[in-house]
């Protein structure tokens, strides 16, 4: 089973916010599964648990299929590892089992980078993470929002919502996320590396 877990904040104020794009991404992958329809759905179709909204099923890849869960963390970001030890608990997965996408400052907006583990990078969602589970060595998808302007603190700059420049880039970059993710699910993170942080840096 895979674990796949968009880090966001609930509420109407936080949707379209740049902290929010793992929710987007999550809501784009369930539709591309045949889960949902349109956008809002995840919300109406999803479970609450884990401290947060689930929903499961089989994906069907290349290679067969494979049971997926998808999870948003309602702990707010700063407890979202609350939420992913829940249910890695409940289903005994590895952190191996478990891919964390998410908005990264430091990469140009609509950039994708794929890493197996490692430093939090200051981002409170994958520093909570980490804190739980005892290691930083699981995969994360993360999803360029670009750096605040100058004088803007990040933590202001984050839950502000894109510009309109800003979600031209982020529309293809969310489908390729995407296709990351199910890249992923099939043939694991080297591979989804190897697969787009290649195409990413020529772009």
């Amino acid at each position: 089973m895979k674990l796949i877990v968009g880090l966001g904040n609930p509420g109407k104020q936080y949707i379209g916010t740049r902290h929010n794009i793992g929710f987007e991404a999550v809501d784009m992958l369930a539709r591309r599964l045949g889960w949902i329809g349109a956008r809002g759905e995840f919300e109406k179709a999803a479970r609450a648990n884990f401290d947060g909204l689930a929903m499961d099923g089989l994906a069907s890849l290349a290679s067969g299929q494979e049971k997926v869960m998808l999870l948003k963390p309602m702990t707010y970001m700063n407890l979202s590892g609350k939420s992913v030890q829940a249910a890695m608990t409940f289903y005994r997965l590895e952190p191996v089992d478990l891919m964390v996408v998410l908005d990264d400052l430091a990469l140009p907006c609509g950039r994708l980078r794929i890493r197996s583990g490692g430093s939090s990078g200051g981002h409170n969602g994958l520093k909570d993470i980490e804190r739980v589970l005892g290691t930083d060595q699981y995969p994360r998808l993360r999803i360029g929002i670009d750096a605040p302007p100058p004088f803007v603190p990040g933590k202001d700059y984050v839950l502000q919502p894109f510009g309109a420049e800003q979600r031209k880039a982020l529309e293809p970059a969310i489908e390729r996320s995407v296709a990351a993710m199910m890249t992923w699910m099939e043939k694991g993170v080297v591979a989804a590396m190897n697969a787009f942080n290649a195409s990413e840096e020529k772009e």
